[in-house]
């Protein structure tokens, strides 16, 4: 055999024999690399700054809601991103003790596209992070070509980044809900490499809060019916006796954001709170991004960018027009993963059309945006098969998963690249997620 393929068969199996006897996802499994998967010195650099622009735009975020409810914005931004959801819930978005805080974990989905990287959704509740931890720790361990791997954030970015959202916090509760049991085994990971004294995770139960504890809420805002100490941690956290994060704040948890962005009515307001450079980049990056509001328009106006009149018009576009994805915007089970999105040109007439009537029924429930949908480029892989014990050569298209943590308080808060998670999934899928024929691998510059 090769010397090279045998060197490579045996990094990814030093990858597979360091996964914990837990696993890191209950039930998942993913194709193992040989290297990190390399974005190149440009690349690397235009990720490492996206943070404080996305921080920026939280920021930005949270003061739109804000002077909407206050009527110092239009009244709709507010009503839009209220859309669904219970009084109580909004009550606590609305509470002042939560009044400036925005998610201390930032992670954008990136595609790789032939036209640059293309931002379609941000995440405050995201997995993946004690993964990412274990990859840039275990590949930082291994060897690529007699060198070690030098990986985005390095071997313990991660952990370190996540441990400093929390200040000086002498007990951390990771409340992981059973819902999100799917990463439960990856936030075990992450409390015990961090050490299990400070760190420990919690069930939906766990009440036993100290004053000065911090808790990491690892589950959706949808969920609270099933998470039943939610409104003590609330509570605890509105009298200011324990930190939490993210704060529980479902426009936070809304992809409507961007298509707030492109609002032509909101652009001197994002202008302001932005700056024009960074307003300028997230619309370079993000692509454009409707609310599908059924209310009817006036008979002379149209939809912006697809000069439809009515949103009925949208089930009648040729397949050839459909290079859009219509997706659940949050607050919803459906609204993560690949679930309750749907890619226009990918469907029949008959579904798409079933798609576009569900947005437009359901919006009061549970809005929908509609977003262009830019293809991933094709991407150079390979793979490693244990059973054949050969390197398999994969053409793919990825998308990647950057992880900032923001610490410190107020204007003095900073965003951190704890790494980069890239998943690779063959050049046939549409829509890229973890899958059991993806590669997962950390980044390297």
């Amino acid at each position: 055999m090769d010397p090279n393929v045998q060197t490579a068969i045996n990094r990814a199996r030093f990858v597979r024999e360091t996964l914990p006897a837990g696993g890191l996802f209950a039930g998942q499994e993913w194709r193992i690399t040989p290297e990190p998967f390399p974005l190149g010195a440009e690349l690397a650099k235009e990720i490492e700054s996206l943070g404080r622009v996305l921080l920026q735009f939280y920021r930005a975020v949270n003061l739109l809601y804000r002077k909407s409810v206050e009527a110092k914005m239009p009244a709709w931004v507010a009503h839009w991103l209220d859309l669904g959801k219970p009084a109580e819930l909004i009550a606590w978005q609305r509470s002042p003790a939560f009044k400036n805080e925005v998610p201390r974990v930032i992670r954008p989905d990136l595609l790789l596209t032939e036209n640059g990287l293309s931002v379609t959704e941000l995440d405050s509740v995201p997995g993946g992070i004690g993964l990412t931890a274990w990859l840039n720790q275990t590949y930082s361990k291994s060897e690529v070509r007699g060198e070690r791997a030098e990986v985005i954030g390095g071997a313990d970015g991660m952990l370190r980044g996540f441990a400093s959202i929390f200040g000086d916090a002498k007990r951390v509760h990771l409340i992981v809900s059973e819902e999100a049991a799917t990463y439960r085994p990856e936030m075990e990971w992450v409390a015990h490499q961090l050490s299990n004294s400070k760190f420990k995770i919690q069930n939906s139960k766990f009440t036993d809060f100290a004053e000065g504890d911090a808790v990491y809420r690892f589950f959706e805002l949808f969920d609270l019916s099933n998470v039943p100490n939610a409104t003590a941690i609330f509570e605890m956290a509105a009298g200011r006796r324990i930190r939490l994060t993210p704060p529980p704040k479902p426009v936070f948890e809304e992809k409507m954001l961007f298509a707030l962005l492109w609002n032509r009515n909101l652009h001197g307001f994002w202008r302001q709170e932005l700056g024009e450079g960074f307003l300028a980049r997230l619309k370079n990056l993000v692509p454009y991004t409707w609310v599908v509001d059924p209310a009817p328009l006036p008979p002379h106006a149209a939809i912006p960018e697809l000069n439809l009149t009515d949103w009925q018009q949208l089930k009648t576009l040729s397949q050839k027009d459909r290079d859009l994805i219509l997706k659940v915007s949050g607050y919803s089970e459906l609204a993560w993963g690949a679930r309750g999105v749907f890619l226009g040109s990918d469907l029949s007439q008959a579904d798409w059309a079933q798609a576009v009537d569900d947005a437009l029924t359901q919006f009061p429930q549970s809005p929908r945006v509609l977003q262009r949908f830019h293809k991933p480029a094709l991407v150079e892989a390979r793979w490693i098969d244990f059973a054949a014990n050969a390197v398999v050569p994969m053409k793919g298209r990825a998308r990647l998963c950057p992880y900032y943590f923001v610490a410190g308080e107020g204007d003095a808060a900073r965003p951190e690249l704890g790494g980069v998670l890239a998943t690779i999934c063959p050049a046939d899928k549409k829509i890229i997620h973890g899958m059991t024929d993806a590669i997962l691998a950390p980044c390297s510059a």
